[in-house]
Parts: structure tokens; C-alpha cells; sequence
């Protein structure tokens, strides 16, 4: 039987964002079973579209996750945030910096 997941390539990278912000293209890859290549071309679309933003910090990347962002789905008004719960991640106090795009927390 071939091995399938309930929640595309893209939801297990955002949520492995979620749990470690600071994590390297190499672990986000790792963690999800991706190759470092695979995993670059899906922090660049998860970043093109909104879901995160990218911010160089020395020689390595921290995201911040669009919490409100919806998915992208006929059949829910979910956010973004509210499929992270489901992955254990909590969300912070709100400041007006963070408002929209907040990075996130390990749980």
C-alpha cells in the first residue's frame, strides 16, 4: 500500500515552522521526509503567498507564521492558526507588531 498523509507537504511545513521557528531548511526537510531542495520550493510558496515571512537573522532565516491567514479551502473558514492548534501550537498575546503576522512559540 502506498504511504499518504492527510495533510499535504505544505501544512507539515508550516507546522513544523510552528514548532521551531529558527529551524534550518535541512530540519524542516528532515523532520517532514522532504530533501533540503523540496522543502526550499515550499517555504518559497508558503512565503509568496502570505502564510510566512522570511527574516534573515546573522547567517540563518526565523519565520513568523500569518496566523489569520485562511486556508485555502472551499469547505472552511478556518485560519491558518486554527489548523496549528490542531499541532499543538499555541498563540501569544497580540501586540499591535504582531498583530497580523505573528511568529510563533514551541508548544
Amino acid at each position: 500500500m502506498k504511504e499518504w498523509s492527510l495533510i499535504t507537504n505544505h501544512g507539515l511545513v508550516l507546522a513544523v515552522i510552528s514548532k521551531n521557528p529558527k529551524k534550518t531548511i535541512r530540519e524542516i526537510g528532515d523532520e517532514v521526509g522532504l530533501t533540503e531542495r523540496t522543502a526550499y520550493g515550499i517555504v518559497v510558496d508558503l512565503e509568496r503567498v502570505g502564510y510566512i515571512k522570511r527574516t534573515k537573522v546573522g547567517t540563518r532565516n526565523e519565520y513568523a507564521i500569518n496566523h489569520e491567514m485562511p486556508l485555502v479551502s472551499r469547505l472552511s473558514d478556518a485560519s491558518v492558526g486554527d489548523m496549528l492548534a490542531l499541532f499543538g501550537w499555541k498563540r501569544r498575546q497580540e501586540t499591535k507588531k504582531t498583530k497580523n503576522l505573528q511568529e510563533v512559540s514551541p508548544s
